[in-house]
Protein backbone atom coordinates (compact mmCIF):
# COMPACT_ATOMS: atom_id res chain seq x y z
CA UNK A 1 0.00 0.00 0.00
CA UNK A 2 1.16 3.51 -0.83
CA UNK A 3 -0.38 6.79 0.24
CA UNK A 4 -0.54 9.93 -1.86
CA UNK A 5 -0.19 12.85 0.55
CA UNK A 6 -1.41 16.21 -0.76
CA UNK A 7 -1.07 19.66 0.76
CA UNK A 8 -2.28 22.82 -0.95
CA UNK A 9 -1.53 26.46 -0.39
CA UNK A 10 -4.05 29.03 -1.56
CA UNK A 11 -4.59 32.74 -1.92
CA UNK A 12 -5.51 34.28 1.43
CA UNK A 13 -5.73 37.52 3.36
CA UNK A 14 -6.01 38.68 6.94
CA UNK A 15 -8.26 41.64 6.12
CA UNK A 16 -11.27 39.87 4.60
CA UNK A 17 -10.38 40.87 1.04
CA UNK A 18 -10.22 37.19 0.02
CA UNK A 19 -13.07 35.12 1.40
CA UNK A 20 -12.90 31.36 1.86
CA UNK A 21 -15.13 31.01 -1.21
CA UNK A 22 -12.68 33.01 -3.34
CA UNK A 23 -9.47 31.26 -2.31
CA UNK A 24 -7.54 29.64 -5.16
CA UNK A 25 -4.70 27.15 -5.16
CA UNK A 26 -1.26 28.70 -5.58
CA UNK A 27 0.86 25.64 -4.72
CA UNK A 28 0.34 21.90 -4.94
CA UNK A 29 2.64 19.77 -2.83
CA UNK A 30 2.37 16.01 -2.94
CA UNK A 31 4.36 12.93 -2.17
CA UNK A 32 3.89 9.19 -2.32
CA UNK A 33 4.70 7.56 0.98
CA UNK A 34 4.89 4.09 2.48
CA UNK A 35 2.93 2.96 5.57
CA UNK A 36 6.13 3.56 7.57
CA UNK A 37 6.14 7.23 6.51
CA UNK A 38 9.02 6.93 4.07
CA UNK A 39 8.70 9.46 1.25
CA UNK A 40 9.02 7.63 -2.07
CA UNK A 41 8.36 10.33 -4.71
CA UNK A 42 7.76 14.10 -4.54
CA UNK A 43 5.78 16.62 -6.56
CA UNK A 44 5.65 20.41 -6.29
CA UNK A 45 3.86 22.85 -8.59
CA UNK A 46 3.06 26.55 -8.28
CA UNK A 47 -0.28 27.63 -9.76
CA UNK A 48 -1.28 31.02 -11.15
CA UNK A 49 -4.64 32.14 -9.68
CA UNK A 50 -7.32 33.77 -11.83
CA UNK A 51 -9.58 35.63 -9.40
CA UNK A 52 -6.88 37.22 -7.20
CA UNK A 53 -3.66 37.00 -9.22
CA UNK A 54 -1.73 39.33 -6.89
CA UNK A 55 -0.73 37.73 -3.61
CA UNK A 56 -1.51 39.69 -0.46
CA UNK A 57 1.36 40.63 1.86
CA UNK A 58 -0.22 38.27 4.44
CA UNK A 59 -0.19 35.35 1.97
CA UNK A 60 3.43 36.02 0.95
CA UNK A 61 4.52 36.20 4.61
CA UNK A 62 2.56 33.07 5.63
CA UNK A 63 3.72 30.85 2.78
CA UNK A 64 7.01 32.38 1.71
CA UNK A 65 5.75 32.15 -1.87
CA UNK A 66 6.85 35.07 -4.04
CA UNK A 67 4.76 36.89 -6.61
CA UNK A 68 7.33 35.97 -9.29
CA UNK A 69 6.76 32.24 -8.54
CA UNK A 70 3.05 32.67 -9.15
CA UNK A 71 3.38 34.95 -12.19
CA UNK A 72 5.59 32.35 -13.92
CA UNK A 73 3.31 29.42 -12.98
CA UNK A 74 0.74 27.71 -15.19
CA UNK A 75 -2.99 28.00 -14.60
CA UNK A 76 -4.73 25.29 -12.58
CA UNK A 77 -5.76 23.21 -15.62
CA UNK A 78 -2.11 22.61 -16.56
CA UNK A 79 -1.03 22.10 -12.94
CA UNK A 80 -3.89 19.62 -12.45
CA UNK A 81 -2.76 17.63 -15.51
CA UNK A 82 0.74 17.39 -14.02
CA UNK A 83 -0.73 16.21 -10.70
CA UNK A 84 -2.81 13.58 -12.54
CA UNK A 85 0.34 12.25 -14.23
CA UNK A 86 2.23 12.14 -10.91
CA UNK A 87 -0.65 10.46 -9.10
CA UNK A 88 -1.30 7.85 -11.79
CA UNK A 89 2.36 7.12 -12.53
CA UNK A 90 3.00 5.89 -8.99
CA UNK A 91 -0.45 4.58 -8.07
CA UNK A 92 -0.84 0.95 -6.95
CA UNK A 93 -4.08 -1.00 -6.41
CA UNK A 94 -5.81 0.14 -3.23
CA UNK A 95 -4.04 3.52 -3.09
CA UNK A 96 -5.73 6.34 -1.24
CA UNK A 97 -4.84 9.97 -0.95
CA UNK A 98 -4.72 11.81 2.31
CA UNK A 99 -4.59 15.40 3.46
CA UNK A 100 -4.55 17.03 6.87
CA UNK A 101 -8.24 17.86 7.20
CA UNK A 102 -10.98 18.26 4.61
CA UNK A 103 -9.78 21.60 3.22
CA UNK A 104 -7.51 20.21 0.50
CA UNK A 105 -10.24 18.02 -1.01
CA UNK A 106 -12.74 20.89 -0.95
CA UNK A 107 -10.23 23.29 -2.52
CA UNK A 108 -9.34 20.82 -5.28
CA UNK A 109 -13.05 20.45 -6.05
CA UNK A 110 -13.56 24.25 -6.10
CA UNK A 111 -10.61 24.90 -8.41
CA UNK A 112 -11.61 22.00 -10.67
CA UNK A 113 -15.09 23.52 -11.04
CA UNK A 114 -13.71 27.03 -11.57
CA UNK A 115 -11.35 25.84 -14.32
CA UNK A 116 -13.82 23.29 -15.75
CA UNK A 117 -11.50 20.30 -15.39
CA UNK A 118 -11.95 16.88 -13.84
CA UNK A 119 -10.83 16.36 -10.27
CA UNK A 120 -7.11 15.53 -10.63
CA UNK A 121 -7.08 12.63 -8.17
CA UNK A 122 -9.48 9.85 -9.09
CA UNK A 123 -9.16 7.59 -6.08
CA UNK A 124 -10.50 7.73 -2.50
CA UNK A 125 -9.58 10.47 -0.02
CA UNK A 126 -9.11 10.12 3.72
CA UNK A 127 -8.89 12.90 6.30
CA UNK A 128 -5.55 12.27 8.04
CA UNK A 129 -6.30 14.82 10.76
CA UNK A 130 -9.44 12.95 11.79
CA UNK A 131 -7.71 9.56 11.51
CA UNK A 132 -4.82 10.76 13.71
CA UNK A 133 -7.20 11.98 16.46
CA UNK A 134 -9.14 8.72 16.35
CA UNK A 135 -6.23 6.26 16.25
CA UNK A 136 -4.32 8.17 18.92
CA UNK A 137 -7.46 8.59 21.08
CA UNK A 138 -6.65 12.24 21.82
CA UNK A 139 -10.28 13.35 21.79
CA UNK A 140 -9.82 16.33 19.49
CA UNK A 141 -8.29 17.06 16.13
CA UNK A 142 -5.02 19.00 16.18
CA UNK A 143 -3.06 20.88 13.57
CA UNK A 144 -0.32 19.16 11.62
CA UNK A 145 2.48 21.03 13.43
CA UNK A 146 1.02 20.02 16.81
CA UNK A 147 0.70 16.40 15.63
CA UNK A 148 4.40 16.38 14.69
CA UNK A 149 5.26 17.78 18.12
CA UNK A 150 3.12 15.10 19.81
CA UNK A 151 4.83 12.41 17.73
CA UNK A 152 8.18 13.72 18.92
CA UNK A 153 9.71 15.31 15.84
CA UNK A 154 10.32 18.81 14.49
CA UNK A 155 8.75 20.07 11.31
CA UNK A 156 10.93 19.53 8.26
CA UNK A 157 11.17 22.46 5.87
CA UNK A 158 8.91 25.50 5.99
CA UNK A 159 5.43 25.30 7.49
CA UNK A 160 2.68 26.44 5.08
CA UNK A 161 4.56 25.27 2.01
CA UNK A 162 2.82 22.54 0.05
CA UNK A 163 5.59 19.99 -0.44
CA UNK A 164 7.17 20.52 2.99
CA UNK A 165 3.81 20.07 4.72
CA UNK A 166 3.03 16.99 2.59
CA UNK A 167 6.36 15.46 3.66
CA UNK A 168 5.61 16.19 7.31
CA UNK A 169 2.16 14.56 6.97
CA UNK A 170 3.84 11.55 5.35
CA UNK A 171 6.16 11.26 8.36
CA UNK A 172 3.02 11.06 10.54
CA UNK A 173 1.55 8.09 8.64
CA UNK A 174 2.49 5.49 11.30
CA UNK A 175 0.57 7.55 13.88
CA UNK A 176 -2.29 8.23 11.44
CA UNK A 177 -2.68 4.49 10.84
CA UNK A 178 -2.28 3.64 14.52
CA UNK A 179 0.88 1.60 13.92
CA UNK A 180 2.72 4.00 16.27
CA UNK A 181 1.28 5.32 19.52
CA UNK A 182 1.98 8.73 21.02
CA UNK A 183 2.56 7.38 24.52
CA UNK A 184 4.84 9.56 26.58
CA UNK A 185 5.19 12.26 23.94
CA UNK A 186 1.48 13.08 24.28
CA UNK A 187 1.45 12.73 28.06
CA UNK A 188 4.33 15.24 28.38
CA UNK A 189 2.80 17.85 26.09
CA UNK A 190 -0.76 17.48 27.39
CA UNK A 191 -0.02 17.52 31.09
Amino acid sequence: MKYLVVDLEATCSDDGSITAENMEIIEIGACWASPSGEVLQRFQQFVKPLVNPTLTPFCRALTGICQDDIDAAPLFATAAERLVRFAEEHRVPGSIWISWGAYDLKQLVKDSVLHEVKLPIAFPHQNAKKMFAKTQKIGKEVGMAKACELAGFRLAGQHHRGLDDAVNIARLIPWILGDAILGNAFARSDG
